[in-house]
Formats: structure tokens, C-alpha cells, sequence
């Protein structure tokens, strides 16, 4: 097997994760990943016996190794919840691997009958709880997420001073810059870990709520599509429109003030914003923009658990060119508010047809129930992204680069972002050794151990980013329980089958989760990168491997979407869903099949994905 090859499973089973082959020039890729998350002969039986699957909707890239913290970080949080706070009756938690760079993951069953009842009764009470106190429980959650937030835009770094200030001398503090370096670092650490731990606080359990409605539904009525369950729930108006929301406003506002040739004059935001204050009512319109700029520009481009993952505030063009667009849209006449009261409605008349359905009181009292739980969880499965994943972890990523000046300024690295190069628990040493260097007046070691060895480990990583990771390895499963694999992963029985399936190199198709209806045909967009979002024209295709939510304007352009990873209620579905364009998600190879240019067909309702003959054109 060579270094480039995409390593598509014969449909007897996945390939062995122990057989896979490190890249030309990664070699000792491993030292930059901590060695619980490597695959290990001592363990060889229980890894080759289970099934991982990537993880490209986090980490569609291989993992530099600071950015290790995040999937570290949830590996815990999230398993925690289902293992040992609810329990959820028959899921453990997700097991990771890192392989060749790329983060693997595997949900852990519990199949046996007695401890699924015995757990079932804890889940129960606990669970039972939270869904009776929803709200207020909430809304104690937003709080502790907006102070938490709060805590972490008060952490500073700063270069260590050339001679302790005299605050400190005559404040008698006794502890001095090297000690706050440290401390505030291990703030900075104990931040993330804190918020990751309110992430998933409701998060299983209303994945678990919205899976629970589906079963019922799926046995009530017989082949009802995950889409139409999907439209029962629907329809809130949730946090992750409110930024796409912002620049609407801020549209509709340019053309209320006469603004329009200053949008329209440049793709250069600065010179956009240097024409506005230029004009007649400028002002106002900056006022609004600055208004909106905090935090809903604190909207990660990604999934917001890699640094790469720049936020809107960092870089103003997607934003500005949704702005765009939309004053063009307002100057053709058409209303471009969110459908919102259209998609309300149809969800209240397809939960109406199929309640009607229902044979007895006893049926329907359960489907009320459980359709009532599932709409008032909803909100908090979609609106936690924007409090921990967009606006914390975007804040989290600039605080680190600030560290990363730290180092630049003591000749520890070229670069603020080099501080990526090195894993979480390796900066308590770098700082450590810069604190000794500055302290003793002797040159830290740093100044020549840490710059090649961030060059080493940019060459392996560049390495590791020309292979193609495949989407399973290992032992295909006999059941996954787990929520948050079914839902948002959208890894199911019939995914796996899929994926077993899809060496047919002949195939012009590839089959996935039927996310949203609808059939369109049009030129493919294949984005593996947020930076290439610039180049979508009206009418293109999106290929990806997964969306963020940041990526909502682009909705306005493209004619349909087709994402390697994702479930029924991945970013993807949901937003394809509230702009009524046919979406395929989870079909495992899209990004790795289909090329940019190629003229693809898109069946939302079907879940099929057909490359078409340029004659079809």
C-alpha cells in the first residue's frame, strides 16, 4: 500500500487500523501525539477488535499537537456522561485513537441485559430531572458558560518584564511575573476543561431526547424518513442563524441609509468599512457593525476545535461577502429574511398528519410527550455550539496565540503560531525553562532546542496531510447505541454498510443520509478548506467534508450540499433544511470522489449522490 492511497475496504470488513502505513516522511509521527491516544501492541486485540471511525466533522486535518487539548478534552466530557453521570442505559463512552496524524474515534457498547436495566433505572432519575427542570436548568447553563467566557477574556499574557515592576516590590506580593506566567497558563488550561465539561452537560440527553421521538416514530409509522422527523422539531429560531441574522440587518441597514455603492465598491473589507465612514450616515451604519461584531463575529469558520478554525472576527470576508450579496438581493426586491414562519407552519402540519395517524389516546398522548420534549431540547442542542464552539473556543484560540508571543519575544519560536507545534503539557516545561532563563540572566535552552524541532514537526505534519484517511477501520460493529454517533455523526448500521460497499471504483455514486429533500443538479465545489469558501459561484454544488454554521451565508449561493460525515442533526442537515436546499450527508467519500467542476446530481430525499456524464450538461 503506498503513502497516498485512500485505503478503501474490501466488503468483507475495514481494513486493520494496525496495518496502516505511515506516509513517505512522517516517519516518527507519533512523538507529537501523548501515548494513550496511540495504537499499542499491548493492546493490539482489544483496538483491532473495535470499530473507528474518523472523526473528519472536529478534525479534518491531522492534529497539530496542541490542538490535541480539544479532542482530549472531549474524549472525557463527553463519556463521562453517558458512563458515569446518567448512565445512558445501553452506551458507554467514545474511545479515541490517533492514526497517521488523524483522530479516529469508537462508541463502546453495553449489551449486557441486566446492567442495561440496571442503568436504565439511574438514567431514569437523573435524566428524569434535568427534562422536568429543563428551562430553568438552562438558563443556569447560560449563565455559567457567559462567566465562564467572561473569565476567559480577562486572561492577559505578556513577555516577561527586564526587571520586576515596583508594584510588586512594594505591594509586598512575595510572588512575582514567572509565577503569574505559570498560574495563568494553568487558568488558561483549567478554562477550556471547564467549559468542555458544561458542553455536554444537557447535550447527550437531548440527543437523547430527539433519538428517542425517532424510535417512537420510526415504530409507529413505518418507513418515515429521519427528514420528516426532522421537520416535527424543526423551525426554532435557534442561536447559530443570529450571526447570518447580524449581517442581514446590517444589509437591509446600508440600503436604508444609502450605503450601497460603499458594500458594493470592494471585496476588501477594510475598504469597505474605510468607504463607509467616508459617507453620509456612515456612522451609524459602523455603530451597528461594531454592535454586532461581539460577539456574533466570534463565529469560527470550522468546527472551532482546531486553531486553524479562524473566526469571522479574525477574518472579515466571508461575512463580507454575504453582505454583499444580500444588498444585491435587496436591490432586486426580494425579502431576504429566513423563511421562519413557513417552516413553523409545515411542522405543525406534518406533526398534525401523521399524530392523526396514531390509533389510540395512549399513542397519541405518548407522541405529544415525546414531540414536546423533543422541540424544547432542541434549542440547547444547537445553541450550546455558539456559547462553547464559536464564541469560547474562538476566544480560547487568540488567548493561546498571545502565549505564543510570549515565546516569540524570549527566541523561543519564530512564529506565534508555533505554539501549535507543541502539545499542552510541553509548554509547563517551555515555561518553566523560560522562567529559569530569566530568572538567572543564563540563556534558556529553549532559544535553541524548541525552534528546530517545530520545523521537524511542520515537515511531519505536512507529511501526514497528503494521506487520505479512510472513513472506518477495524471490526464493523454489531450495534451502536451511542446518541451523539447516531445523530450527529450519523454513523448507523446502514452507514457502515454503506462504507463496506464503496470499493466499486466503477460507481458513479455514493449513497448517504437523506438530511433534506429536494433534487438539484449543478457544477461541483469541492472544499476542503474554509479559505476556498471564497470561491463558490451562484448556483455550485458544495462538496465538503462537513459545514460550520459560520458557513450559512454561502447557503444563499449554492444549489445543494454533499458532506463526507455527518447525521440527521449535523450543521449540514440543519441548515440545508431551514434554507430548503437538498442535502446528502455522511456518505463517507464525497470529498475524495468528486471533483471540483464535475457536474453531480443531488437526491435529498433518496440520500443518493450521482457524478453525471458531461453530456448531460
Amino acid at each position: 500500500m503506498t503513502a497516498t492511497d485512500s485505503m478503501i475496504p474490501a466488503p468483507a470488513g475495514f481494513a486493520s487500523p494496525f496495518d496502516v502505513q505511515t506516509p513517505a516522511g512522517a516517519d516518527g509521527w507519533q512523538s507529537l501525539y501523548p501515548y494513550y491516544a496511540l495504537l499499542s501492541d499491548e493492546r493490539r486485540a482489544q483496538d483491532e477488535g473495535k470499530f473507528w471511525f474518523f472523526d473528519g466533522m472536529h478534525n479534518p486535518e491531522p492534529l497539530f499537537p496542541f490542538d490535541t487539548i480539544m479532542t482530549e478534552n472531549w474524549w472525557v466530557a463527553v463519556s463521562q456522561m453517558s458512563t458515569r453521570v446518567w448512565p445512558i442505559p445501553t452506551a458507554l463512552g467514545i474511545d479515541h485513537r490517533i492514526i497517521n496524524g488523524y483522530l479516529y474515534i469508537s462508541p463502546n457498547a453495553v449489551t449486557d441485559p441486566e446492567e442495561i436495566a440496571r442503568r436504565a433505572v439511574e438514567f431514569g432519575k437523573r435524566a428524569g430531572h434535568y427534562y422536568e427542570n429543563w428551562d430553568e436548568i438552562y438558563e443556569q447553563w447560560v449563565d455559567k458558560a457567559t462567566d465562564c467566557i467572561s473569565r476567559l477574556k480577562a486572561i492577559r499574557f505578556a513577555p516577561l518584564p527586564d526587571i520586576e515592576p515596583e508594584s510588586s516590590v512594594f505591594g509586598h506580593r512575595g510572588v512575582y511575573s514567572s509565577y503569574d506566567l505559570l498560574t495563568t497558563y494553568g487558568e488558561l488550561i483549567h478554562n477550556l476543561f471547564e467549559m468542555g465539561s458544561y458542553h455536554f452537560e444537557m447535550l447527550n440527553l437531548g440527543y437523547g431526547a430527539y433519538l428517542t421521538f425517532r424510535e417512537f416514530c420510526q415504530q409507529a409509522f413505518p418507513g418515515i424518513t429521519d427528514q420528516t422527523v426532522a421537520s416535527m422539531v424543526s423551525g426554532i429560531d435557534i442561536l447559530l442563524f443570529r450571526p447570518d441574522d447580524e449581517v442581514r440587518k446590517l444589509a437591509q441597514l446600508a440600503v436604508d441609509l444609502g450605503l450601497t455603492d460603499a458594500v458594493l465598491g470592494s471585496e476588501d473589507p477594510d475598504a469597505v468599512l474605510r468607504l463607509i465612514g467616508e459617507r453620509e450616515g456612515g456612522a451609524r451604519w459602523l455603530d451597528a457593525f461594531e454592535a454586532a461584531k461581539d460577539p456574533w463575529f466570534w463565529f469560527s469558520t470550522g468546527a472551532g476545535y482546531t486553531h486553524t478554525d479562524r473566526a469571522w472576527i479574525d477574518d472579515l470576508r466571508l461575512p463580507f461577502t454575504a453582505l454583499r450579496g444580500y444588498v444585491e438581493a435587496l436591490q432586486r426586491g426580494e425579502d431576504i429574511r429566513r423563511p421562519l414562519e413557513a417552516i413553523v407552519a409545515e411542522r405543525g402540519r406534518v406533526t398534525e398528519e401523521y399524530r392523526s395517524l396514531l390509533p389510540t389516546d395512549a399513542d397519541r398522548d405518548a407522541f405529544d410527550g415525546l414531540v414536546e420534549l423533543a422541540r424544547k431540547v432542541f434549542p440547547f442542542v444547537e445553541n450550546h455550539n455558539f456559547y462553547v464552539e464559536h464564541w469560547h473556543h474562538s476566544l480560547f484560540w487568540s488567548k493561546v496565540r498571545e502565549l505564543g508571543d510570549v515565546f516569540v519575544a524570549a527566541g523561543f519560536l519564530a512564529d506565534r503560531d508555533d505554539i501549535f507545534y507543541l502539545h499542552r503539557n510541553e509548554i509547563y516545561s517551555a515555561l518553566y525553562d523560560l522562567n529559569i532563563g530569566w530568572a538567572t540572566g543564563t540563556e534558556a535552552r529553549g532559544v535553541t532546542y524548541w525552534p528546530p524541532e517545530v520545523e521537524r514537526r511542520r515537515r511531519v505534519r505536512d507529511a501526514l496531510k497528503r494521506w487520505s484517511p479512510p472513513p472506518a477501520l477495524g471490526t464493523p460493529p454489531d450495534v451502536i447505541t451511542e446518541p451523539l454517533t447516531v445523530m450527529l455523526w450519523g454513523i448507523t448500521q446502514e452507514t457502515v454498510q454503506e462504507w463496506l460497499g464503496a470499493g466499486d471504483a466503477a460507481s458513479n455514486e455514493l449513497r448517504g443520509v437523506a438530511a433534506s429533500p429536494g433534487k438539484a443538479t449543478g457544477r461541483a465545489r469541492v472544499i476542503t478548506d474554509p479559505e476556498q469558501l471564497h470561491e463558490i459561484e451562484q448556483g455550485d454544488i458544495l462538496v465538503c467534508r462537513i459545514t460550520a454554521p459560520s458557513w450559512a451565508p454561502v447557503f444563499a449561493r449554492i444549489g445543494a450540499a454533499v458532506s463526507d460525515v455527518g447525521g440527521i442533526m449535523a450543521h449540514t442537515a440543519i441548515v440545508s433544511r431551514e434554507y430548503g436546499l437538498p442535502a446528502v450527508v455522511g456518505t463517507g467519500y464525497a470529498t475524495v470522489t468528486i471533483r471540483t467542476g464535475q457536474l453531480i446530481e443531488v437526491d435529498g430525499s433518496s440520500g443518493v449522490v450521482r457524478i453525471l456524464p458531461e453530456e448531460a450538461a
